[in-house]
Formats: C-alpha cells, sequence, structure tokens
C-alpha cells in the first residue's frame, strides 16, 4: 500500500490545500494529512477544528474520487511523523519559487534523517497560487469577502471565529 503525508497547519484549510490534497490522492492508496501542532504560529483555530474542517472537506473528496484520507494530528518531527504513519512519500504543495527555496532545505534536512522518505511537490494550480491561510485571515479578519479562497463551510467558520474574537 503506497501511504503519503501531506503535512501542514492549514489554518484554515483553503482551496488550494484541497487542490494538493484531490491531486495528491491519486498518486497514493492512503493520505495522510498531518495537523500540525505548531504553537509558535499562534493559530486561529484549534487543533480540534483544524482537524474537524478537514475530515468534513476530505468526506466529499474521498466520495468523489475513491482512495482513503486520514487526518492525524502530529507535533514531532515530520520524518518521525512519516514513520509513525508508514508514509513512503511527503507530498508537499508549491505556490511560488520563494517555496522551493524552503522547502528544498527541508528536503534534505528530511533525507538526512531518512533516505528511505521520498519528498513529491505538487505544483498549486494555477487559479490557487496566491491562496496562503495567513492571508485568507487577514482578508477575512478586514471584512473581505474570502470564498474564492475557502469553501462555504469554512468561510463561515472563519466568519464566526472572528466575530466572536471582536466581541466585547
Amino acid at each position: 500500500m503506497r501511504i503519503g503525508l501531506y503535512p501542514g497547519t492549514f489554518d484554515p484549510v483553503t482551496l488550494g490545500h484541497i487542490d494538493i490534497i484531490e491531486r495528491a490522492l491519486a498518486l497514493v492508496d492512503r493520505l495522510v494529512i498531518g495537523v500540525a501542532i505548531n504553537r509558535d504560529k499562534g493559530p486561529l483555530f484549534s487543533l480540534e477544528e483544524r482537524v474537524g474542517m478537514l475530515q468534513a472537506e476530505c468526506a466529499p473528496i474521498t466520495a468523489r474520487l475513491g482512495g482513503e484520507i486520514v487526518v492525524h494530528p502530529f507535533e514531532n518531527l515530520l520524518i518521525d511523523c512519516a514513520r509513525d504513519v508508514g508514509a513512503g512519500v511527503i507530498v508537499r504543495g508549491l505556490r511560488a519559487v520563494a517555496d522551493f527555496e524552503y522547502e528544498f532545505q527541508m528536503v534534505g534536512m528530511n533525507r538526512a534523517l531518512d533516505a528511505s522518505v521520498e519528498t513529491v511537490f505538487l505544483m498549486a494550480d494555477a487559479r490557487r497560487q496566491a491562496i496562503a491561510s495567513k492571508l485568507v485571515k487577514e482578508i477575512a479578519r478586514l471584512g473581505g469577502d474570502v470564498s474564492k479562497f475557502v469553501t462555504p463551510a469554512v468561510a463561515e467558520r472563519l466568519s464566526a471565529r472572528l466575530s466572536r474574537q471582536a466581541a466585547p
């Protein structure tokens, strides 16, 4: 069984993430979405909320495309997470050249830690290349329309969260 790991913070999950998930699912039998517990980033959504959003967004994908998607929180090294879930490949999405520089370094470090785990890069669809969770949150905070960047369910969650934060 080919198992792939697609890691990220997914705060929140965007249409860019969903694009990569759908395309990665075609490459593996099981896609594990590793939801990073990254306290340094100060996520807007809790780990449980991010896991729940991903599970909800991935259910229609597996119904439509088949395959298996598992959402798996992790706080250890990425390479250790890959070992924990039995992944032979780490899937990373690239939006721009700037992403490649960082990812190139990560691949080198991961290969030094465990050369048996490959990394595969998937370029974001041209319509999704500018989407970044950080920018989506900023647009939503300033009252902008995020419907081009996230699903309606995620847009609703963003709006509700930011409304609660703004309330006195």
